[in-house]
């Protein structure tokens, strides 16, 4: 019945700090249309970005910067990955490390953007 995530929603404290980073580090590109939410395109998904203090509705029951954990998937490999992310000066918190995705064995870093949120990187083989 469900065939793929198209957006998920993260609640930041800063819009433009938030945005800078994922551009900046992840390569996504920022969409800002007049009266909706701000979001953050890749691939063919999307992450919607609320700031805390003006979130839109409906929303999460109870809409916090740095709740999240998530996964995202890069074709890289993955020591590139980690050594772009240190090119970045972005503090890799695990890894490069052993992991198991939704499709089977993947290798996996760890970092945090400005609100803390956990991302995780993975390469499958």
């Amino acid at each position: 019945m469900i065939d793929r995530i198209d957006h998920f929603v993260l609640t930041v404290a800063s819009i433009d700090a938030t945005c800078e980073f994922y551009c900046r580090v992840l390569g996504f590109t920022r969409h800002s249309p007049e009266g909706k939410p701000t979001s953050l395109a890749f691939g063919q998904q999307k992450i919607n970005v609320h700031q805390a203090d003006r979130t839109f509705d409906p929303k999460a029951r109870h809409p916090t910067p740095g709740a999240a954990d998530f996964c995202l998937v890069t074709s890289a490999p993955i020591d590139e990955f980690a050594a772009h992310l240190e090119r970045c000066g972005v503090q890799i918190e695990k890894g490069p490390i052993a992991r198991t995705g939704a499709i089977g064995p993947m290798m996996s870093v760890y970092f945090r953007d400005p609100d803390g949120n956990l991302v995780e990187v993975a390469q499958y083989p």
